[in-house]
């Protein structure tokens, strides 16, 4: 059974995109995104709704040569790893990443399905999807990163409705104004 993480840039009142649509906000500079290197190099299997995975193939073909290493380690990685997109839109003409699949539906059952089946870390990516596997129990770690910005509305990062009780892992302060915490899931992710 694989280990399911949730990881989000957001802002300080806790959004993953404005009310324009836009999260360029969130952008991580290289000590950020270094760190996130690290911590998601065991991640085998990336979950993603469609928004999401639209944003994230970016990375399939991403030029990094004249950025920092760290992207282009990022783009390496993301491109070893499996993905897993849920939507009942696309077919599979659309998927522009190799390593890449279909399920129709994000329901607990397929979440919990693909937890049991993955035998390394998982990673969940978007809110809308990640608020099912926080309903349903089945998620072990947040890891979130808040950008030093208020946007005052968005798309929650955090899903409402669901009580967790979180214990502190770890935390960190970036000299770019990012700070980080991390937190294990105690007590399952039941709605309220």
């Amino acid at each position: 059974m694989g280990l399911l993480h949730y990881s989000a840039l957001m802002s300080l009142d806790g959004y993953v995109v404005d009310a324009d649509g836009r999260f360029d906000w969130a952008a991580p500079d290289e000590e950020v995104h270094a760190f996130v290197n690290e911590m998601t190099r065991p991640i085998g299997t990336y979950l993603y709704g469609r928004r999401m995975y639209d944003v994230m193939t970016f990375w399939e073909t991403a030029e990094t040569d004249d950025e920092p290493p760290v992207f282009g380690e990022w783009a390496a990685m993301w491109r070893a790893a499996d993905k897993v997109v849920f939507s009942s839109t696309l077919g599979p003409e659309d998927l522009r990443s190799a390593r890449t699949r279909l399920e129709p539906r994000c329901t607990a059952d397929a979440l919990r399905r693909l937890k049991d089946e993955t035998p390394g870390a998982l990673s969940i990516g978007g809110a809308t999807v990640a608020a099912e596997a926080f309903a349903a129990g089945l998620v072990d770690d947040v890891q979130l990163f808040l950008a030093p910005v208020v946007v005052g509305g968005g798309t929650r990062g955090m899903p409402d409705g669901v009580r967790l009780d979180l214990e502190l892992v770890d935390e960190r302060r970036f000299a770019g104004g990012f700070v980080t915490v991390r937190y294990a899931v105690g007590g399952g992710g039941a709605g309220l």
